[in-house]
């Protein structure tokens, strides 16, 4: 990276994150994310997760802006000339963050296989009002006959604060090469609140009623419908790095959400 780097200016369709973009722009100039040293993205979680799917297999870190509803893997937006100025000295000071996302693929009904890249999680999840009845099985050894619930997840630690925690599931410290395996609901065996795994742990979940009982899964915003058989596994090839104020770094966040009263 140069010590002035190259910034593409990427926002959501949000009124707030468009003009951001615009006085952003105006300021420093606009280069294509292939071109550039540093990806800037302006909104919310949502819109980081879509800047990291089609942008990340370019390998470029992401500083983001919160201009969105949602905003805990970005950094706080300064809405005043001064900080515009300042984005350089920020992204300098900035600390990484090295998120590793997990690859699922989906085969279905129709016999078609669908792979998708999820930085926060993978759920799968019943489609009508009948549960789930489903098994799971950890590097090809059986592990769960029957589980009865509305779904399952497999969330990173990066994710573990979202859907995750709000199932009752760990929060997981960045780097700790772990992954949550979490229920949704269970209704049997009624004892079982999920499981933690080592990050290379291939997770297989079998749908055992596809056809009165249908599911889906989703890898971040990606559905996949009427699923017979989800694999889950780290990826052992991409990574992103998020850049983050010292301040406000990810990893301090993480701790301080498992001390909310």
């Amino acid at each position: 990276m140069t010590d002035t780097p190259r910034l593409a200016f990427l926002a959501s369709p949000a009124d707030e994150a468009q003009r951001a973009l615009a006085a952003l722009v105006a300021l420093h100039g606009q280069h294509e994310p292939q071109e550039a040293d540093v990806l800037v993205a302006l909104g919310g979680d949502g819109f980081m997760l879509q800047t990291l799917h089609r942008h990340g297999g370019l390998g470029k870190p992401v500083f983001g802006m919160k201009l969105g509803t949602v905003g805990f893997l970005m950094n706080h937006h300064r809405d005043d000339p001064a900080s515009f100025d300042s984005i350089f000295a920020r992204i300098a000071a900035a600390e990484p963050a090295v998120l590793r996302p997990l690859e699922m693929v989906a085969q279905t009904e129709s016999g078609a296989s669908v792979g998708s890249l999820a930085y926060n999680e993978v759920s799968l999840l019943r489609q009508t009002r009948q549960a789930a009845h489903l098994a799971i099985e950890l590097n090809g050894k059986p592990r769960l006959d029957e589980l009865i619930c509305d779904g399952v997840l497999v969330a990173t630690p990066a994710g573990s604060t979202a859907y995750n925690y709000s199932a009752h599931g760990p929060i997981l410290p960045l780097g700790s090469r772990i992954i949550a395996l979490t229920p949704l609901a269970p209704f049997r065996p009624r004892r079982w609140r999920g499981a933690l795994l080592r990050a290379d742990t291939e997770v297989r979940v079998r749908v055992l009623d596809p056809y009165k009982r249908p599911v889906s899964v989703t890898a971040d915003s990606h559905e996949v419908r009427d699923v017979v058989e989800v694999t889950i596994r780290e990826s052992s090839e991409r990574t992103v790095t998020l850049l983050f104020d010292p301040e406000h770094n990810l990893e301090e966040r993480m701790l301080s959400e498992q001390f909310m009263v």
